[in-house]
């Protein structure tokens, strides 16, 4: 890298997926609206044509009018090619297809278990995880050995096993996770503090919160805009909109599989005290099976959705078809920033500004003091020049840390389950997984497990073959 005029020139960034063109689109746009950064992507994935798409719309992009940022965009045809000497790596996979998907999320229900995303916690996100593992083990081995002083971003889910996996294999790996679901919950807080103070425009960023948690599962203990404290705000509105939520203008629920009228965030809040700081979707897959996610109906009548694997099948048909129109000259590129703080992080750790973000790393120095060490955990933390330093978060009220552990247990049962081939360890993370532990017995979840590690089979690693034998 080059540094003039506050300004970094010949980065080196290698993309390793992308071949579902969303991640990507977003980092394209992004890096093109940063004037303070330039240099080459390398786009490396299984589908080398998806990537080569990427290749020609990435450097449309580039040649856009109003792009600032300059890159070049090349494919690569191996992870050796496209990680030797880089300066940051990104990850965004699909690990399997969204047939895999299908029985992740599906095949469970046969217990009574319903799952509202299916790619972190639950049976769909340990089963997702033994696909995933054997990947990221591949990827961390690729870095060690042609990038080991790159910064790795992830953006992949399982998230937290995903890092989990990396810094087993490359212990000194610089390698940390984002997600935006932070981000989502202070803007409800922002239009939360619209509407209760008349204002207009509040920034994201000035709703200052402390954030403490595991990836889909974080919480705020303190939230704070310009001096206000946000909680009484928070806990008066839930008082006069409790039954209604809260939702924006275009963003109804009932409209859009992503979205949710956050009744599950106020219910948490009401029983524990703190802001819960994720999607509902999301949270309601850590609490017990028989709460938010009982069934079909209990799920509507929380005003959020099952997404189902036949809407995201559908969804990456449209971005499939998006991305022919855009290598083709059909559809023009339009330049927008996303909200995502990817490229501003990169920013940060090139030396070009400091930001506080929230972050997925190892809670190596306790930045949560009441769980384990060895946990990926979410805090803020401070990105600046080559550095990464968590922010102290506190500690998780006992009742609220009794939820995280179960999830925390699984990771360890899940990551040495991929690694060595147990099917006992996974009957154990599906007993332990509280969506399964209000709705089955050993004797239901041992044949399911079975049943859905045979759909996934073909992307188990060959030392799986002995285990699944009588499939």
């Amino acid at each position: 890298m080059k540094y003039a005029n506050n300004k970094v020139s010949d980065v080196t960034i290698a993309y390793i997926g992308g071949g579902s063109r969303g991640w990507a689109w977003t980092l394209m746009s992004d890096l093109a609206l940063n004037d303070s950064m330039s240099g080459t992507v390398r786009l490396y994935d299984i589908d080398e044509r998806a990537a080569k798409n990427n290749e020609i719309i990435g450097n449309r992009i580039t040649a856009h009018k109003d792009a600032v940022g300059k890159w070049d965009y090349l494919t690569c045809h191996s992870l050796e090619e496209a990680l030797s000497g880089c300066d940051f790596v990104i990850i965004s996979i699909l690990p399997g297809t969204f047939d895999e998907m299908y029985w992740d999320v599906h095949l469970p229900e046969r217990l009574g278990i319903y799952q509202s995303v299916g790619d972190t916690t639950g049976p769909g996100g340990i089963i997702r995880a033994l696909r995933t593992i054997p990947m990221f083990v591949t990827i961390a081995e690729a870095i060690k050995k042609h990038s080991p002083k790159a910064w790795v971003i992830n953006y992949t889910n399982p998230m937290s096993l995903c890092l989990k996996t990396l810094y087993q294999i490359f212990p000194q790996i610089k390698a940390f996770g984002c997600c935006h679901e932070v981000f989502g919950t202070q803007n409800v807080l922002k239009g939360i503090c619209e509407k209760t103070f008349g204002l207009s425009g509040v920034d994201r960023h000035d709703i200052h919160v402390n954030v403490l948690g595991i990836n889909h599962f974080t919480w705020f203990d303190q939230a704070s805009y310009k001096g206000i404290d946000l909680f009484p705000v928070y806990e008066a509105y839930i008082k006069e909109h409790g039954r209604e939520g809260y939702c924006e203008n275009d963003n109804n629920w009932a409209n859009n599989s992503f979205e949710c009228a956050h009744l599950v965030k106020f219910d948490l809040f009401k029983r524990y005290g703190l802001i819960a700081a994720a999607g509902d979707r999301h949270l309601a897959e850590f609490m017990p099976g028989d709460e938010y996610l009982n069934d079909p109906a209990t799920v509507r009548s929380w005003k959020f959705g099952l997404t189902t694997v036949d809407w995201r099948k559908d969804d990456l048909k449209k971005r499939l078809e998006r991305s022919e129109r855009l290598v083709s000259g059909e559809e023009e590129i339009q330049l927008k920033s996303s909200g995502e703080e990817g490229v501003l992080l990169i920013q940060a750790l090139c030396g070009l500004k400091r930001i506080v973000s929230n972050v997925n790393i190892p809670n190596t120095y306790l930045q949560i003091a009441n769980l384990p060490a060895n946990a990926v955990v979410e805090t803020n933390a401070v990105f600046s020049k080559d550095s990464i330093t968590p922010v102290f978060a506190g500690k998780l009220p006992e009742e609220i840390r009794q939820l995280i552990m179960p999830h925390i247990e699984n990771h360890v049962y899940t990551l040495e389950a991929a690694l060595t081939y147990k099917k006992d360890l996974v009957v154990k993370a599906f007993l332990n997984d509280p969506l399964v532990k209000a709705k089955a017995k050993e004797e239901d979840v041992i044949p399911l497990v079975n049943d859905m590690l045979s759909k996934t089979k073909s992307y188990l690693p060959k030392g799986w073959n002995l285990k699944l034998k009588y499939f």
